[in-house]
């Protein structure tokens, strides 16, 4: 009965081997096709929002579905309340949306995160702040005003760009990207900013990720295996779970 067991595990490291080298291993020079990544232009210029989900969303709502338990009590949301109804449910008493345009629904406080004295301290048990930091000039005024408006062991949740592509406004907005982070900045900028607390900085992606990113593909033009990989030098997205100190 030896024979059939060791033939199964033969196959087993044959078959993960091959899987592996799909991967990993390194065409010779001229043997690499591009196919249909080979031109000048993205295949969306809306990062894939007209393809089906983005990639940069496929990781943001990964990182908030497992934090999902943190989206409670009194929660503000910059822009609309999308997540905080998605993944607070019954958990959240009261959602407040921050926005600088009047115009916006939804909408329960018109203010900057840079300059918002308007917006009462420890108020919040949960921020969801995503995709925002990279548009605000004054990241650290803004971050000082999120730790403050934030109750005694009240969380962050961030995320922003790494690798992505310039966002022009549109949609009738007027921001743009004023900054790109990197995991090590992300962690610096916030243990600044939440003195005492805690601070926790994941990035998400890797090459494949980034490319089909840079090319607006949506996620599901890649297999989940493809997505989930991590690979600490391509940072698509970054995340960061800031817990302000306790009273």
């Amino acid at each position: 009965m030896i024979f059939p067991t060791l033939t199964r595990i033969y196959r087993w490291c044959r078959d993960r081997k091959r899987q592996v080298d799909k991967y990993t291993r390194w065409p010779p020079v001229g043997a690499l096709e591009l196919g249909d990544l080979r031109r000048l232009t993205p295949v969306s210029k809306n990062f894939g929002l007209d393809r089906g989900q983005p990639i940069d969303r496929y990781y943001i709502e990964k990182f908030l579905d497992r934090h999902a338990a943190d989206i409670r009590g009194r929660v503000l949301e910059i822009g609309d309340p999308r997540y905080t109804r998605r993944f607070g449910g019954n958990r959240v008493t009261r959602s407040d949306v921050l926005h600088v345009n009047l115009q916006k629904p939804d909408v329960t406080i018109i203010g900057d995160l840079t300059a918002a004295d308007h917006v009462p301290s420890e108020a919040f048990d949960c921020l969801i702040v995503t995709q925002t930091l990279q548009c605000i000039h004054d990241v650290k005024a803004a971050l000082a005003t999120c730790c403050r408006i934030l109750k005694p062991g009240g969380i962050m949740l961030a995320t922003f760009p790494g690798i992505s592509r310039i966002a022009r406004p549109s949609f009738g907005e007027t921001w743009e990207d004023n900054w790109r982070f990197t995991k090590t900045g992300a962690e610096k900028l916030f243990k600044e900013a939440f003195p005492g607390g805690q601070v926790q900085v994941e990035a998400y992606g890797n090459v494949l990720s980034a490319i089909a990113f840079l090319h607006g593909l949506a996620a599901a033009e890649l297999a989940p295996e493809e997505l989930d990989y991590q690979d600490q030098d391509f940072e698509c997205l970054l995340a960061v779970r800031a817990v302000k100190q306790a009273a």
